[in-house]
Formats: C-alpha cells, sequence, structure tokens
C-alpha cells in the first residue's frame, strides 16, 4: 500500500472528522468525556495550523487512513503541549505508521519549542498504550491540564530534552 504522511488541508476536515468518529466508536468511546465530542473534531485543520500546533494527515490512493498532531495543553504551562486526535483506519494498524507520526510529532512539537509531551487515552486502546511505551511515554498518577476528558483513565509524560526531541 501507497502511504504518504503530509500536513493536514480543510479539505481533510470532513475525512478525519469521520475517521475519528468510525475509530472511537469500534472501541465504544462514545459519549461525554471523549474527544469524539470535542468541537475540534469537525475542523482539525483549523485548529492545528496555528503556531504551537501542527497535525499531518495519512493518505493513500483511495482516501485519508489516519492522522495525529499536537497542540498547547489546555491548562498546562507554556512548555507542555498534548499529543492529539491521533487515530487511525484498521487497515492502516500494525504497519509502523503510530511510530512514524509520533515521532514526527515529537521532533515538530521539539523544534516548536515544547519541552514536554502529554497523552491521554483510555486503557481498551491497548495498541495505542504499547506505543506510548514504546517511545518512552511514563505513565501519570491523573490527568494533566484541563482537556475535558474526564472519561480518560491512562495518562503519560515525556520529557522532550531526555528523548533528543529538542
Amino acid at each position: 500500500m501507497n502511504i504518504r504522511m503530509r500536513p493536514i488541508r480543510p479539505a481533510d476536515n470532513a475525512g478525519m472528522a469521520r475517521i475519528i468518529r468510525q475509530v472511537m466508536t469500534s472501541y465504544g468511546l462514545v459519549g461525554e468525556g471523549y474527544s469524539i465530542m470535542d468541537p475540534e473534531v469537525d475542523h482539525i485543520a483549523d485548529i492545528y495550523t496555528t503556531a504551537k500546533s501542527a497535525y499531518w494527515v495519512l493518505e493513500g490512493e483511495n482516501g485519508l487512513l489516519g492522522g495525529g498532531g499536537f497542540g498547547p495543553l489546555v491548562g498546562g504551562e507554556s512548555h507542555q503541549c498534548e499529543v492529539k486526535k491521533m487515530y487511525f483506519l484498521p487497515e492502516l494498524r500494525g504497519q509502523g505508521w503510530g511510530g512514524r507520526l509520533l515521532e514526527k510529532i515529537l521532533e515538530e512539537a521539539g523544534k516548536t519549542g515544547y519541552t514536554y509531551a502529554y497523552i491521554e487515552t483510555v486503557h481498551q486502546l491497548k495498541e495505542a498504550n504499547q506505543l506510548y511505551r514504546k517511545y518512552h511515554f511514563q505513565p501519570l498518577d491523573g490527568p494533566v491540564g484541563k482537556t475535558g476528558h474526564g472519561a480518560c483513565d491512562v495518562w503519560y509524560g515525556l520529557d522532550l530534552n531526555k528523548k533528543g526531541f529538542q
């Protein structure tokens, strides 16, 4: 399968919203407290193309297959970013794209001036949790910032300086 990673464009908004909703629904992650309810789901390109944010999509011959990005951690400190909205369709999983995209996100977050990356998720997303641990994210005892995702039950942090992403 021929896949390319590129920055998100406004024309990708509907496709990424569909992917996020499809993936979250397939895991039963719907309702209040989940990122599926975030207003930004329908406007990712508008939200993540600011100076302190970025988002990339993974595109195959037949369209979008996933994406992910980073932005300021709401309620966090200015040096803290959040890895956000990283979702893949099943046909993209298990091919190493999660690691490639996560590396891109962390490298660009470091270049943007962030020194700490935060991720929150749920235990049901086993593949995501494995990926974050593989990239040396450390488990946290509770949430950081004020993301509004009260349904998340797993939290991770990474010092970007220690991992060479600066």
